[in-house]
């Protein structure tokens, strides 16, 4: 595909977010400052924060940084409480996650911008899908390498040497 057919894949609005986050790279500094940039650049005001029920303390910290420029509006993935056998229709035990939820209550507060903040997989791919603000990823889950799967590509170079 040459120089062109690429260009078509892109609308004028993928390419403002684009040239966006290009003015918005700061280097040196963290991925927060990063967001907290991008939406300063984009005239954003009102910023969700969709989190994992074990991330509660982690989320307010990232609430409370982004607080003092945006209106922040953040949402556990328990919201709703439903059963998990319910929503599932399966013999699941608790409380299952409810990332369309989420989407939901971000959506009814006129979010412009969402973060995802360590939602499980698949949780992940549901609120991405029903957001309606554009969605950035702050934290990924991942249980064997305390949330940092860059890790599971470091052990593989390692164990090839």
């Amino acid at each position: 595909m040459d120089t062109n057919e690429q260009k078509k894949l892109y609308s004028e609005t993928d390419i403002r977010t684009m040239r966006i986050a290009e003015k918005a790279r700061l280097p040196g500094k963290n991925r927060v400052e990063e967001i907290k940039n991008y939406a300063r650049l984009s005239g954003i005001k009102r910023i969700g924060i969709a989190h994992c029920i074990l991330f509660k303390k982690e989320a307010a910290k990232l609430r409370e940084a982004l607080k003092d420029e945006f209106e922040v509006f953040s949402i556990d993935c328990y919201n709703g409480r439903i059963p998990s056998s319910e929503l599932l229709s399966t013999d699941a035990k608790g409380i299952s996650c409810n990332p369309a939820g989420q989407a939901k209550f971000l959506s009814e507060n006129n979010t412009e911008l969402n973060i995802s903040f360590g939602l499980c997989m698949g949780h992940d791919i549901v609120f991405n899908q029903k957001s309606k603000a554009p969605v950035t990823t702050l934290i990924v889950k991942d249980r064997q390498y305390k949330h940092n799967p860059y890790e599971a590509f470091k052990e593989t170079d390692n164990n090839q040497g």
